[in-house]
C-alpha cells in the first residue's frame, strides 16, 4: 500500500459530507484531492498533506504533530505533513482538512517563473 487507503477513504467521505466537489488524482505515490483546480489535500503515505494559506502556515508548523513536506528534499512552502497521531477521531481531521479547504476558496496557486 503505497499510501493509507483508509485515511483516504476517510477524507473523501468528510469531502462528501461537506458538499465538496473534487476530483481524486494519484500523485507522487499518494493521492491528491484537487478542489477548485487547486491541489490542496492529499495522502501520503500515512500523513496527510495539506496545502496552507500563507498566512496560516508558520503558526501551523507549531502544533504537534506538523512538520514542512519535505518530499524531495527540499521544503515546499506552504505544504505540511500531519502525522496520523493528529488524526484520531472525525473532528480532528475536519479541523486540518478546513485549512486545504480554505486554500482551495482562497489561496494562489503561484506558477513557477520561465526561465
Amino acid at each position: 500500500m503505497a499510501y493509507n487507503e483508509i485515511l483516504s477513504l476517510r477524507v473523501e467521505k468528510q469531502l462528501l459530507q461537506q458538499n465538496i466537489n473534487f476530483v481524486a488524482k494519484k500523485m507522487f505515490g499518494g493521492i491528491a484531492f484537487m478542489i477548485n483546480d487547486k491541489m490542496c489535500i492529499g495522502i501520503v503515505k500515512n500523513e496527510l498533506m495539506l496545502h496552507v494559506l500563507d498566512e496560516e502556515y508558520e503558526w501551523l508548523l507549531e502544533e504537534n504533530h506538523v512538520r514542512p513536506m519535505n518530499f524531495t528534499g527540499k521544503i515546499m512552502k506552504g505544504f505540511l505533513f500531519i502525522e496520523e497521531e493528529a488524526l484520531q477521531g472525525e473532528e480532528k481531521l475536519l479541523h486540518w482538512i478546513k485549512f486545504g479547504l480554505d486554500f482551495a476558496e482562497k489561496g494562489i496557486v503561484k506558477s513557477k517563473k520561465k526561465k
